[in-house]
């Protein structure tokens, strides 16, 4: 038997292949992909890179749907051998020698090519552009693969891949090459590329209708389109996307023209004209956007600073607003020191690619905002997922990365976004001291809301100074823009110098930033704000609970109303603001398939009636769309 346990040795090859295609999707070296290790926990592979791998694995095989429920390696060789209905392997068996294997899976890494990119065939120079010291590096990879000499005379005459991989042969024809079975755990190579589908051809599925003609795709189904022409994604989603909006059921985007505080206008682009709605979609918590004294100091600061600055805070584009603004949020986070980011998604982006590289492990919350997904994507280092706020999970994480040769942040929302729910911090800060791991809480939805004066998560659990880096936005609570990190004046300083996202954009305006101040001040004079906030949360919610709504876990001013069928839920939403109330039907890839909700976000502005009528819509459309029985 194989090591991966499979009792036909060509179900390596196959395995080989499998592994080559996760390696390019997620650039792993391909040591690293054990049949075992899960792809979550152990990988950082999630629900939407799963599915652009099973999109290539389908396309190289010529084979159906695969089941999006593999979590391993070895299940995932299972499910395409199943697919290709043959314990032989001679549908997919294929693959040069082990020589030109090793050097294909090289060439994908030293190029960061598709394996659909590298022709066998191709010219290294004018085809591939791989010049003469990106193939030293190859041929160097592969000769200690094979424990040979790094020097092969001639190696710089060889035009091709295949060229190349004869060349090598030949000079160590003295080693016995490896088996299938017994070879390095490198990618295959395929002896033939499949041909490119004709345009059109075997690239999306026709809609899933139901007898009343409804379109049951998701937006996940136009992620992994295939068309040589780039936009042919965007034609497919447009149509999508209009026959959703002619059904009402896409709502985004639609323009204020109001304030956005409890009611707010809005012109609702499909009916054509304006309307006030009860607002249950904003994030303006402590309505401090609207706060007289907030308002007053940007337009002062405006007309004293100018609309914006033209530079980085390197070059030009550093104000004493910044700083006095860097100051007040250390001191209002009570921490040392503190760095503002253009946004709060730049924030995490930033800090994340400063402090992680290729050579550390990010562990992260399987239901971490996107913004840390992306951060981890830019970093390069290895990304490992543990399961939704499971402790127990997150040691098996810890424990079985404990002997990675470089560090391990732990990195998790305060408050989770369209989930309402708060980290087990308390869990996290313990198993972090115990394996050594550094800790990064995104507060973005916490500031403002956890712990008596707003300032966020550790507040709420007394953990002040025992998280190193507290992450924030400044587009909620705090009623501006930007994002911020604050920690020890050591780390800040080195994000200030490495956090590209900082050092090569331009910050925040001086106006934005001198009423991002006055918020400060305001939340400090009147703690009544989030004790006003606090209540209305309490009435809302005990209302929803009492009307048999799924709340799930919140505990914070984000009320998921979770329904599951996407659907359902998007037919919710449209009869929630036919009723005049404005909240977010969130749909994949906000949430996975089969977990849609409307998102209800309450602020300190809403009122008792406000918050009545809320209820009593919610019910009334919940009856109507049938997510809740008409006795209910």
């Amino acid at each position: 038997m194989t090591e991966t346990g499979e009792k036909h040795p060509d179900l390596a090859l196959l395995r080989k292949q499998v592994v080559e295609i996760i390696a390019e999707r997620t650039l792993y070296d391909e040591s690293h992909l054990l049949p075992d290790s899960h792809f979550e926990a152990d990988l950082g592979i999630d629900s939407v890179i799963l599915e652009s791998i099973l999109a290539s694995l389908q396309e190289r095989f010529g084979i159906g749907r695969l089941n999006g429920e593999v979590a391993t390696l070895r299940e995932l060789v299972d499910a395409v051998a199943a697919e290709l209905g043959r314990e032989d392997g001679a549908a997919w068996a294929d693959g040069p020698d082990t020589v030109l294997s090793a050097l294909v899976s090289a060439a994908l890494r030293q190029t960061q090519y598709r394996r659909d990119q590298l022709g066998l065939d191709s010219h290294l120079e004018r085809d591939l552009g791989i010049d003469s010291v990106i193939l030293t590096s190859v041929v160097a990879e592969v000769a200690q693969t094979f424990g040979a000499p790094e020097t092969v005379p001639g190696t710089g005459e060889a035009t091709t891949l295949r060229e190349l991989a004869d060349l090598l042969s030949a000079a160590w024809s003295h080693s016995e090459p490896p088996t299938a079975a017994s070879a390095p755990e490198r990618g295959t190579a395929r002896h033939e590329d499949r041909p490119v589908p004709q345009a059109g051809e075997e690239r999306q599925a026709p809609p899933s209708s139901a007898e009343d003609g409804w379109d049951s795709r998701s937006m996940k189904d136009f992620v992994e389109q295939r068309d040589p022409d780039l936009f042919a994604k965007a034609r497919s989603f447009g149509a999508y996307r209009r026959g959703r909006e002619e059904d009402r059921l896409y709502w985004y985007g639609m323009p204020l023209h109001s304030r956005c505080e409890n009611r707010a206008v809005i012109f609702d682009e499909l009916a054509g004209r304006k309307r006030e709605f009860l607002m249950f979609a904003s994030n303006n918590y402590l309505g401090l956007a609207n706060h007289p004294k907030v308002i007053e100091a940007v337009c002062d600061a405006t007309r004293s600073y100018g609309a914006t600055h033209t530079g980085s805070r390197f070059i030009g584009g550093t104000n004493m607003l910044h700083k006095e603004l860097e100051r007040r949020l250390a001191a209002f986070k009570q921490r040392p020191a503190c760095i503002v980011y253009p946004g709060g998604y730049a924030a995490n982006l930033g800090s994340i690619s400063a402090l992680v590289k290729s050579y550390d492990t990010l562990v992260v919350d399987k239901l971490n905002h996107m913004s840390i997904v992306d951060g981890a994507k830019l970093s390069g280092g290895s990304r490992r997922i543990y399961q939704h706020n499971d402790m127990a999970d997150l040691e098996r994480v810890l424990r079985r990365g404990a002997d990675s040769p470089g560090g391990t942040l732990i990195v998790a929302d305060g408050v989770f976004s369209m989930h309402g729910d708060i980290c087990d911090l308390p869990g996290i800060v313990r198993l972090a001291k115990a394996y050594g791991a550094r800790v990064m809480i995104d507060d973005a939805h916490a500031t403002g809301v956890l712990g008596a004066r707003g300032s966020g998560t550790t507040e709420h659990f007394n953990l002040k100074g025992e998280v190193d880096l507290e992450l924030g936005t400044m587009s909620k609570a705090l009623a501006g823009m930007g994002g911020f990190v604050v920690g020890d004046e050591e780390v800040v300083e080195y994000l200030r110098y490495y956090s590209n996202s900082y050092v090569f954009a331009a910050n925040i305006p001086a106006g934005v930033a001198a009423g991002l101040i006055a918020a400060i001040d305001v939340m400090e004079a009147e703690p009544e704000r989030v004790k006003r906030l606090w209540t209305n949360i309490g009435a809302l919610r005990a209302r929803l609970l009492e009307a048999g709504f799924d709340l799930e876990n919140s505990e914070s001013a984000i009320l998921p109303i979770r329904i599951g069928d996407e659907r359902q839920a998007m037919e919710m939403g449209r009869a929630v603001r036919a009723r005049g109330l404005y909240c977010q039907t969130v749909v994949f890839p906000g949430v996975p398939l089969g977990d849609a909700r409307l998102r209800v976000s309450v602020t300190c502005e809403h009122t008792p009636e406000d918050l009545e009528l809320a209820a009593e819509i919610f019910l009334d459309a919940a009856r109507e769309t049938g997510v809740r029985r008409a006795g209910r």
